[in-house]
């Protein structure tokens, strides 16, 4: 309502002739009790003649004996004729907000526990702190579904996923790329080189059928990616080894466009002999971490980094390398990791056809478009 309408509107004109009637009678009471029954937007009010002497109870009793209520249509008119004024622009609500956009209320996260119990590839059982400042995995465990010797990730439709196999020096180059794709492979991680692991060595070399593995592949279909093992025990050998990677890509004519998956590092322990990695802390892993996969990211490839529960419990911080995907090695029935990773190696001893031997089985899990 605007500030002059009390004086403009009809209502407001009977309103003023009211409040001077009264000051004349000086009956104050009945028609204070008057005035707000027109204001609340009754149709219809009787005042008594109260020219005798009468009672503030009984002039109340007056009143309200004489209020009509208000038929839905009359109430409409009262309302067209003068809108009632918003107060939700001009008062400040103290009560919550329950608008149409305000957002439901979300459940509370499940308290994470203090430590993490899990077996390495011997059987062995340890418990460890549960890091709970990490990114933790999406995943539904028991959509992971095994067929044969290919893994799958089914039910869940917020992933998709795909199975691969990885491949070295070992295999000799005695593979038969075309029946490995018939077979149901879709990608394949080749190992391009590795560092010596014994105390008196650190060489690196490239491994002598990565090029061939990579074209021949690619040839039939298969999505391509890298990996480097290594052993390096410095920032300093580390950013050597992306750069012998980075070479390796040059002297093959192999670009990041060709390059569909990431390029791994890939440090692991030496369990069964001296290896110049002993002693090397986390810390010092972590570091070496950042260099080689920030080296590679910056010449246009996609980092990662493998690992496994025993590295993730003692050797990386994957909060300081929470921007570089992680390929995650275990071999039990489903993953034991509540930590965050893109591919999985599952297994060590499928049998693709077209490949001799015992391989690597992998899924890599892709978020659904």
């Amino acid at each position: 309502m605007q500030k002059n309408d009390f004086f403009t509107s009809p209502l407001s004109h009977v309103r003023h002739l009211c409040y001077n009637h009264v000051v004349m009678r000086k009956r104050i009471l009945p028609i204070i009790i008057t005035s707000l029954a027109l204001m609340s937007g009754c149709s219809l009010v009787t005042v008594e003649d109260i020219s005798g002497e009468a009672s503030a109870s009984e002039s109340v009793v007056s009143v309200s004996e004489s209020v009509e209520v208000p038929e839905a249509s009359a109430r409409e008119e009262s309302v067209q004729e003068e809108p009632m004024q918003d107060v939700s622009a001009s008062e400040p609500s103290s009560g919550p907000d329950v608008s149409a956009n305000s957002e439901p209320e979300t459940a509370p996260e499940p308290e994470l526990p203090d430590t993490l119990t899990f077996v390495d590839v011997y059987g062995e059982s340890y418990t460890v702190d549960f890091q709970k400042d990490w990114a933790l995995h999406p995943y539904d465990t028991s959509c992971f579904v095994r067929e044969g010797d290919a893994m799958y990730y089914k039910g869940d439709a917020a992933y998709t996923s795909r199975y691969g196999i990885d491949v070295s020096h070992h295999q000799k180059g005695s593979i038969n790329w075309q029946k490995v794709a018939d077979s149901g492979v879709e990608f394949v991680i080749v190992r391009v080189g590795y560092r010596g692991y014994g105390l008196n060595s650190g060489w690196i070399k490239e491994d002598e059928y990565a090029a061939s593995n990579i074209k021949k592949a690619q040839a039939v279909g298969l999505d391509t990616g890298a990996y480097f093992f290594s052993q390096a025990i410095t920032e300093e050998e580390a950013l050597e080894e992306a750069e012998f990677v980075l070479d390796f890509f040059k002297r093959n004519n192999i670009t990041p466009e060709d390059m569909k998956l990431p390029v791994v590092f890939d440090p692991e322990s030496i369990r069964k002999d001296d290896a110049r990695t002993d002693g090397i802390p986390g810390e010092q892993f972590t570091k070496n971490t950042r260099v080689f996969c920030d080296a590679i990211r910056e010449a246009g490839f996609q980092p990662m980094i493998y690992s496994n529960m025993l590295w993730e419990a003692y050797m990386l911080d994957l909060k300081e390398l929470s921007d570089i995907p992680v390929w995650y090695a275990d071999y039990e029935a489903v993953p034991q990791t509540p930590y965050d990773f893109m591919m999985w190696q599952y297994s060590e001893s499928i049998h693709v056809p077209g490949i001799p031997g015992n391989m690597d089985g992998n899924i890599l899990l892709i978020p659904a478009e």
